[in-house]
């Protein structure tokens, strides 16, 4: 899934792809009230501590925080669980690989797409070892002194 340049990132979890493996991504959409949107807009919003859970037979954004809205007169709960907007046979898939194989749903960003439509890039991931977070460090360090040094020599 690829932004477009007219979208723009609102809130990202930086996190999620050092401490989880992301095997794939899906847009989903989220139910908000107008307080949360316009929170969303100004660029409050925090998803850093987030994930997602099936509770009811959906799947639910928890521990998002979206602060209060401050000329609002009548504002929502700050970290209340928000409603993912996926097709029920999406939701029944990501249901069974969270039940059967240890995998976790990670918030990594949210934006809005062109027709100005709140969404929510979805990781479906697996967790990461210590030895792996290392690895994949190691990696990075050797990839960026390898760039410095092509760039010295041409």
């Amino acid at each position: 899934m690829a932004l477009r340049g007219d979208e723009k990132y609102v809130a990202q979890n930086r996190r999620a792809r050092h401490d989880y493996a992301i095997q794939e991504t899906i847009e989903a959409g989220l139910m908000l009230a107008g307080t949360e949107v316009k929170v969303l807009r100004a660029g409050l919003a925090s998803i850093a501590e987030a994930y997602a859970a099936e509770k009811d037979g959906a799947i639910y954004l928890l521990n998002a925080h979206f602060p209060a809205y401050p000329s609002a007169r009548v504002n929502h709960e700050p970290r209340r669980p928000r409603k993912l907007l996926l097709r029920n046979r999406e939701i029944a898939r990501l249901l069974g690989a969270v039940k059967r194989e240890g995998i976790t749903l990670v918030p990594l960003s949210i934006y809005f797409n062109e027709r100005g439509r709140a969404k929510l890039a979805l990781g479906v991931a697996k967790g990461k070892r210590k030895a792996d977070k290392r690895e994949a460090e190691k990696e990075r360090d050797w990839q960026r002194s390898r760039a410095r040094l092509l760039r010295e020599r041409g």
